[in-house]
């Protein structure tokens, strides 16, 4: 007789997926990165993995899906109220562009600073760079051309690395980020 096992928590999440949505006030590029994100199989399989190890595996809070619309949700609002403010994204004062891919940045950022936890919890953030890099290159290449489509993908890495606790974040999207996660972390889990 075959003991009934729950299911993990990649399956439970995929039987019950909503799409991955941030707010994008008129932001027309942020609408078409969300549809990339949502019709990628292999990001949303990432993210799942990373559930499965972090939950599954380890015993740790979630790190997939759930944290994932958290942590972007987060660092989109503080973003926001930060250039509402008057603070100057790092995207516009060092390379010209707009707040706009500001937010393409902290978004995408968020979507990939955990996919490394697939491959391992310990020494994660160096993990997710072998992954997201490419990812980043991928989705975003469907909204930028050269030479922004290197500058925006490597501002989602710099943000993604220095999610680490250890790293110092050299811009102001990777440092939303970092608050982001912190928030999500201390809030509502351990680990």
């Amino acid at each position: 007789m075959q003991k009934h096992v729950a299911p993990a928590a990649g399956k439970e999440k995929e039987r019950c997926r909503l799409p991955f949505n941030v707010p994008t006030q008129g932001n027309k590029k942020l609408k078409k990165l969300l549809d990339g994100i949502n019709n990628d199989p292999e990001l949303l399989q990432l993210w799942r993995c990373a559930n499965v190890n972090a939950v599954d595996r380890i015993g740790i809070s979630d790190h997939g899906e759930i944290h994932i619309r958290i942590v972007a949700n987060a660092a989109l609002r503080i973003l926001r109220l930060l250039l509402k403010g008057g603070v100057e994204s790092s995207v516009v004062k060092h390379h010209l562009m707009e707040n706009d891919d500001a937010e393409i940045i902290v978004v995408l950022a968020a979507c990939l600073h955990d996919i490394g936890i697939a491959i391992h919890r310990d020494d994660h953030e160096r993990y997710s760079l072998i992954l997201a890099y490419p990812k980043a290159r991928q989705l975003l290449s469907q909204l930028y051309k050269e030479p922004e489509l290197t500058i925006v993908t490597a501002e989602v890495i710099h943000a993604v690395i220095a999610h680490n606790t250890a790293e110092s974040c050299l811009t102001v999207e990777a440092g939303v980020l970092k608050v982001a996660d912190t928030l999500d972390m201390k809030g509502r889990s351990s680990g």
